[in-house]
């Protein structure tokens, strides 16, 4: 159970929760969508690009590298997903429960501040885990299987000819994205949750007494 004795989650508990959904998430849905993307991106900067649109794209692949071409870099995809989810998670936690015992006495947060926890909650995210998402990237690209033996020989590689702040080229659109998604999100989530809150007292059943 992630619930405490008084149902409440706590900050590492939800880091738990995030790490899990986060590596669901890269299993089931992100790996074979992120690694198309890539690729396809990719093709379209060569020269002579091989695939003609989306539909063309995918089968080229699973028929050059097996329906594994589409999993390519599911270990850096899984680590990254779930490292975003856990930090995004445990921060929003963490300066969310500060918040309601500074501001609100517990209670609900304002959207406005939920939304600025959110964000921030965004911001940290980029910052710490930019390095696994440029490896997850360098691995999806069209050369990666000729170029890297894996995760870690892409990571040492990386550092080896291009320095360490290279992990962190393209943290400005991300930071952009990830910011905005964690506003949204979490303001959502919090209406969300209080909406449901608010029906479940509604049809508590009336004791008789």
């Amino acid at each position: 159970m992630l619930k405490d004795s008084e149902g409440k989650i706590s900050g590492g508990r939800n880091v738990l929760a995030g790490l899990g959904a986060g590596m669901t998430e890269a299993i089931l849905v992100v790996t074979p969508t992120e690694t198309i993307k890539t690729k396809l991106i990719h093709d379209g900067n060569q020269p002579n690009p091989k695939y003609r649109g989306l539909v063309h794209g995918v089968r080229s692949i699973v028929q050059a590298e097996g329906f594994g071409g589409i999993y390519r870099g599911v270990v850096p995809v899984m680590a990254r997903q779930g490292a975003n989810s856990a930090v995004r998670f445990g921060v929003y936690s963490t300066l969310s429960d500060f918040a309601k015992t500074r501001f609100t006495n517990g209670a609900p947060l304002p959207a406005t501040h939920t939304f600025t926890i959110g964000a921030i909650a965004g911001v940290i995210t980029v910052y710490t885990t930019m390095p696994l998402d440029v490896v997850k990237t360098k691995m999806q690209g069209l050369r990666a299987k000729e170029l890297y033996s894996g995760a870690l020989d892409c990571a040492w590689k990386v550092f080896k000819n291009e320095g360490v702040i290279s992990f962190w080229k393209g943290a400005t659109p991300r930071l952009a994205r990830l910011s905005m998604s964690g506003g949204i999100v979490f303001s959502l989530y919090e209406s969300t949750m209080t909406l449901l809150r608010r029906l479940d007292d509604d049809h508590e059943p009336i004791s008789s007494g």
